[in-house]
């Protein structure tokens, strides 16, 4: 997604931002860089560190060590309530007892800004999130959706420069959270501002963000553009969480020119590319595979690595089927084919060729 060319937002910028609890290692030395209205992802598991950098950049979690600026000032000793940042929780923290009018305007009053300047404004967040004739309502009188949009208005209605986002589509249902990404993007357009979105779903990171951070043990495992991490991961991490791959790990048999022999017991040899910034494999190097890279049947012949294989299992996903295919008592591979590609399905039991072309196997680990 673009950024917005009205750049309302601020630079952020995290230097050395740690957080230990006694032993344990939360967030360790995470720095990074977010340009004025940039719509940045933190993304990873559980317990990887992504929220608990979000709740330090806002200021309710004191960090160990390391700064947070905001347009090259540190709020860092800043309390919450002066850092001028919105924050959008995943329970949303509506007032039950209050109004969407007066939750919206609950920021505003908090700031001492004039009564009839409160109501434009609250006006016109609630417009910004089409909930116009939604005001007097109260929150249990309100959808998910709609509660999610209240909580959007209230972070906005006093123009952060930077919005903080901590999971808010993980409460809504499926159908709910792909209209909310519309409505996510749309209103980065509107309003420009920096957004810092936190969340584990990798789908969600792919479709919404600028640049994606991706957090792994409390550091950061790789930042890049939505593309660059699904196409070029930079580590075998990375790999397996941004999108759906497979792992292939094969014993070196001989690296010459720009490329390497691996072979996997039961399976057999197979080429792929030697690959920038890697350490060239001596012993094992494992490659990941797309699984819309995988061919079968007649597509496979003409492919540089072709083996036989038999279909276990396969989920028809509406576009495209997806199979689960033994190459050896050891190891299974997942294949994804659009249905226009093949229109008649494989049963499990289906002894099948299957191939795929070196330039798809991307080196992310070596040893």
């Amino acid at each position: 997604m673009g950024v917005s060319e009205t750049r309302l937002g601020a630079r952020v910028e995290l230097d050395g931002l740690c957080k230990y609890y006694g032993d344990f290692v939360a967030a360790d030395a995470v720095s990074l860089d977010i340009q004025a209205g940039e719509f940045m992802t933190f993304l990873g598991p559980s317990g990887s560190g992504k929220s608990t950098t979000l709740m330090m950049i806002a200021g309710f979690t004191i960090p160990s060590a390391g700064d947070v600026r905001l347009d090259g000032s540190s709020i860092i000793s800043q309390p919450v309530h002066t850092r001028n940042v919105g924050m959008v929780f995943q329970n949303y923290a509506l007032f039950p007892h209050l109004s969407v009018e007066r939750n919206v305007a609950f920021p505003l009053e908090m700031r001492k800004v004039p009564r009839n300047e409160i109501a434009e404004r609250v006006k016109r967040a609630l417009e910004l999130v089409r909930l116009d004739g939604f005001a007097e309502r109260r929150p249990k009188q309100l959808s998910g959706g709609q509660q999610q949009r209240v909580a959007l208005a209230r972070a906005m209605v006093f123009e952060p420069p930077v919005l903080l986002l901590d999971e808010p589509l993980g409460a809504l249902d499926a159908k709910l959270r792909e209209e909310m990404k519309f409505e996510l993007k749309q209103l980065h357009h509107k309003v420009g501002a920096t957004i810092l979105f936190v969340t584990h779903d990798q789908e969600e990171a792919l479709t919404l963000s600028d640049r994606i951070a991706v957090f792994n043990g409390g550091r950061l495992a790789q930042v890049g553009s939505p593309d660059a991490l699904y196409n070029a991961p930079e580590n075998r991490f990375v790999a397996d969480f941004i999108g759906e791959t497979n792992l292939l790990e094969g014993k070196v048999d001989a690296v010459r020119d720009g490329s390497c022999r691996v072979t996997i017991e039961g399976v057999g040899a197979m080429t792929g590319n030697l690959r920038d910034g890697f350490e060239k494999p001596t012993n094992t190097a494992t490659y990941t595979l797309r699984l819309e890279n995988v061919l079968l049947e007649n597509e496979a012949d003409g492919a540089d690595n072709v083996f036989d294989g038999t279909i276990e299992e396969f989920l028809f996903v509406g576009n495209a089927r997806k199979y689960l295919i033994r190459l050896s008592p050891n190891l299974t591979i997942t294949a994804r084919v659009s249905t226009q590609r093949q229109s008649n399905g494989l049963n499990p039991g289906t002894n099948i060729r299957v191939g795929w072309n070196t330039a798809d196997m991307l080196l992310v680990d070596a040893k």
